[in-house]
């Protein structure tokens, strides 16, 4: 069995708005999402990405993409270490701007692509952003070509509403609504007028992730925010729904790579 191997940094962002992180891991990460828009490029090795396009991989030197809120998960192909960098945009920061350009809800449509010039840009402006030496107008300068590239090559108009079932989407807006409240498969079940195992079955389906594990998604959502207005973990861990600061701590791991104790020394 080869050893695990998993080594994060956190980089203080020079923007607020936007977070940089390098990552050195055979770690699998399971089906999961982000709040964020997210963009990075493969230094070495090589992953394979359950999306909402299907199975697609990732080799050293594509640029690999991902919307807010879209499903996928990560492995090693064969096992071994892949590197990556990744940048993190806040949905609202990245709509101010592009907004000259472009109108409207925007969306990415490739999880993966080999695209050279786009990866040069990420380079220049993933260097901007974490050093601290950097000029303003230089970084500035770099954050618009990046995005600008990105969206003219593989960004489109986004859908105003994601199309799920009437009981699907009363059952994600209640997740959503409280997600450090308990609730039971038998609740949400009767929320959406059908059975555990229809619900189930439905939720599944149409998610990509069962009930449980898009409400640990949520949790963990409500934790790096709390975290990063500087609440302790172990507060966090309450807030957030979790039966305690170990709980928290594995499923904040197993979606971001990080522990939360990291994460709130980066971010806070």
């Amino acid at each position: 069995m080869a050893s695990q191997v998993h080594r994060v940094d956190q980089h203080k962002s020079a923007v607020q708005g936007i977070e940089a992180m390098t990552l050195v891991s055979n770690h699998h990460f399971p089906r999961h999402s982000h709040d964020q828009f997210g963009i990075g490029v493969v230094a070495f090795g090589a992953q394979r990405s359950w999306s909402a396009v299907g199975s697609v991989e990732a080799v050293a030197g594509d640029v690999i993409m991902v919307n807010p809120g879209e499903i996928h998960d990560g492995a090693p192909v064969d096992g071994a270490p892949r590197g990556w960098r990744m940048i993190y945009l806040d949905p609202a920061y990245f709509a101010s701007q592009v907004s000259e350009e472009f109108a409207g809800p925007i969306e990415i449509m490739c999880p993966a692509v080999r695209d050279p010039l786009l990866a040069r840009h990420f380079a220049h402006l993933f260097r901007c952003l974490t050093d601290a030496q950097s000029d303003r107008l230089a970084g500035e300068e770099r954050l618009l070509g990046t995005l600008m590239c990105l969206l003219q090559r593989h960004g489109m108009a986004r859908p105003a509403r994601a199309n799920f079932s009437p009981g699907v989407a009363k059952a994600i807006e209640r997740l959503n609504l409280a997600p450090e409240a308990q609730i039971s498969l038998a609740e949400l079940a009767a929320l959406c007028g059908v059975s555990r195992f229809q619900f189930l079955r439905g939720f599944a389906r149409e998610m990509g992730i069962t009930p449980h594990a898009y409400v640990v998604q949520q949790r963990v959502r409500l934790a790096r925010r709390l975290l990063a207005n500087g609440q302790s973990p172990a507060h966090t861990a309450i807030q957030a729904g979790f039966a305690d600061q170990s709980h928290m701590t594995r499923a904040f791991v197993r979606q971001l790579g990080i522990t939360p104790g990291r994460y709130r020394a980066a971010v806070a």
